[in-house]
Parts: structure tokens; sequence; C-alpha cells
């Protein structure tokens, strides 16, 4: 059978409108069923947790700068009983003698030292088992040196997710900083739509990830579940790959308070953010199968989503045109009742303004980076 110019044209009309409206659904369906748990959570009164001791543990590679700006908020915080364990991992810009001098200063804190092996590289997940093994406390409680506290009482929230006996995980929030410049607006959606997925999930008694800038579990799940044994060839997943193993649905519980969020610092440059986002990309291949296609279902029909809809208006559809734009917009105003409270909880308010374009430029990023950590392998983690 041979299709003549104008059939084949009818058939790559309907094609589209079929691909634009069935990604729509799926769409609307991961927006309203699964992510719109968030944006309707109410956090229950929790008690304080002030009667649980913490071990607070931080790795730095090479980190003199950012331990003198924000150990000090960690340090000075307004919780009775814990310590801070940093791990000055291999360093050679001066971290010694600045955390020699925080130790005279502050009977809390203790450091262990990591030094260079001659035969083989230590990452940041053997440092983080120091840190883990050298913590006097059963409750641990995870950042970075380019991290400060949003409130003196950090520890406070965090530790008050541990609320029932069961809980095993608590998952925080760590917002990047506001700077100007289009990367910087990128980076700080992807973090804030990131957040909205692995809370979400949580809430569903799924949950798949965490952020080591804030993450909070408890020693002894560390050590039945063998620590980082099971994935400690990849360079990174020391906080997603660890809760992606270890979290069900009764022992994980999430942390959404602003005082509870941990500031990070944002790359400034393309550069340096391409470099943090290919150590990153390996962990996602190891999440359990379920994991995977729930993720990979919500990139992918998106990534359909737009890709039908420009071609649509690419190829010029005048009829076709309309009821495709009417459908972006349906998507648009759903994602906006949908994100509306997260983005303004997460400090991300201002990106609902131009909503469409950086949600656009999030996906082909995906897609870049999808690509990038199929080829492209990192061998350091700092």
């Amino acid at each position: 059978m041979i299709f003549k110019a104008p059939d084949l044209e009818i058939y790559i009309k309907d094609g589209l409108l079929i691909l634009l409206m069935v990604s729509l659904l799926v769409q609307l369906i991961h927006l309203l069923f699964f992510q719109r748990r968030l944006s309707v959570y109410a956090p229950q009164e929790q008690a304080s947790g002030e009667d649980i001791p913490v071990s607070v543990i931080i790795s730095a590679r090479n980190e003199a700068k950012n331990l003198t700006e924000n150990l000090p908020a960690i340090l000075e915080q307004d919780y009775p009983q814990f310590e801070v364990v940093v791990v000055n991992d291999c360093s050679f810009d001066g971290s010694e003698e600045i955390l020699k001098s925080f130790s005279q200063k502050y009977s809390r804190l203790k450091v262990v030292t990591v030094t260079e092996h001659p035969r083989f590289k230590t990452g940041k997940k053997f440092a983080l088992t120091m840190g883990i093994k050298a913590a006097a406390h059963e409750h641990l409680l995870f950042t970075d040196a380019d991290c400060k506290p949003m409130s003196e009482h950090w520890i406070t929230q965090m530790v008050a997710g541990f609320s029932t006996p069961a809980t095993e995980i608590v998952l925080g929030y760590s917002p990047y900083e506001k700077k100007r410049g289009p990367l910087n607006a990128l980076i700080r959606f992807e973090t804030i739509k990131t957040a909205i997925n692995y809370f979400s999930a949580a809430l569903r008694g799924k949950a798949y990830m965490g952020v080591g800038r804030n993450l909070a579990y408890k020693k002894s799940l560390f050590f039945a579940s063998k620590g980082f044994a099971s994935h400690m060839h990849v360079l990174s997943g020391d906080d997603d790959l660890f809760v992606n193993e270890n979290a069900t649905p009764v022992n994980t519980s999430i942390a959404v308070d602003p005082e509870a969020f941990m500031l990070s610092e944002p790359k400034k440059s393309f550069a340096a953010w391409v470099r943090q986002k290919k150590r990153h990309m390996g962990a996602g291949k190891l999440y359990k199968a379920e994991h995977k296609r729930m993720l990979t279902v919500e990139a992918v029909s998106a990534i359909l989503f737009y890709s039908s809809l420009i071609l649509i208006l690419c190829l010029g559809y005048n009829k076709e045109l309309l009821l495709a734009l009417g459908l972006f917009l349906v998507r648009w105003i759903v994602q906006l009742i949908v994100y509306h409270k997260p983005f303004k909880r997460f400090m991300g308010g201002d990106m609902l303004w131009y909503l469409p374009i950086i949600d656009l430029v999030y996906y082909i990023y995906l897609v870049i980076f999808g690509l990038v950590g199929t080829f492209i392998k990192t061998t350091q983690w700092k």
C-alpha cells in the first residue's frame, strides 16, 4: 500500500496529536496523584527530639574556606546533646590548622583525619564510613562543608523526624543560594523538582533517595546493611543509593520545615556544574527497578510532550496548533496549582513566573546529561 503525500501528512498530524495527548495524560497523573501529595501535606506536630543525642558528620576535602565560614553555625546549634564529627579527608589546603583552632574553642568538635594511601585513592564513602565509626551516638545527621543551616534549630527539626521507634531515616532539604543568571535558576529549579519527587515518593511509602547535604539515619541501620559495601565501586551514591537500598514504607520520614533546611552554595560556572553532575550520573542506574520505572516514565512523558508540541509548532499545522496550545495551557495550569506551595516553601517562588521556559530547559538538560552519564565516567569525588 502506497501513501500519497496528503495521506502521509494526515498520519503525521494525527500521530503527533495522539502522542501529545497520551504524554499529557501521563504527566497529569504524575502531577495530580503523585506530586500533589507534597503540596497538600501538613506536617504534624512532633516532639522536639532534644532528648536524642546526635552525631553530625561532615566529610571535608580541601574545604578550609567553607569550614571557616560554615562550621561555627553548626557547632553553635541550639541543641543540648550533640557532637560534630569532621572527617578531614586528605586535605592539603590548611584545613588541619583550621580544625585544630576550632577544636580548642569547641569541645563538641571531633576531628578524624584520613590520609592518602599510596596505592589507591579514597573516596567520600570511605571518609564517611570513618566518621560513622568515630561517632559516639546512634542518631547520625549528615551535611557538607559548603552548607550552612538556615536556623539554629536545624538539628532539632531534623531529629524530630525520628518521632516513632520505627523511623530510621529522615530526609531533609538543601536549597541553593539565589544568585543572578540562568545557570543559578536551572540549578535551583532542578533541586526543587528533585525534592518534590523524592518527598512525594516518601509520603507514598516509596522513598527512593535523599541528599547528603541534609540527611539523617541511625548508625545501627548503617552497620546492619553493611554500609556502602554494595555500591562502594560507584563514585557517588553515599546518600541516594543508601536511601534507595534501605528505605521502607514505614522507616522513612521527611523534614520540610524551613528551619530544617541546609543552605548550599551553588556552582558559579557551567564547567564546575558539569563536573558536579558527571559525578552524580552513575548512581541512578543502581536504583531499584520500580524507582527507575517511575522516574523514567515521568521524564520520558515530559520529553515526548515537548517534542510533539514543538514539531506541531514547527510544521505549521494551524488547526492542530490551537489544540496543542490548549493542551500546553492545561499542563501549565495544573503545574501552577501543584507546584505553588512547594516552590514557595522551597525558596523558588520566583521561578513560577517563567515555569514553562525553565521546565523545558530542565528536560533538555535531562536528555543531555542522560547521554553524558551513559558514555562518560568520573574518577574523583572532589
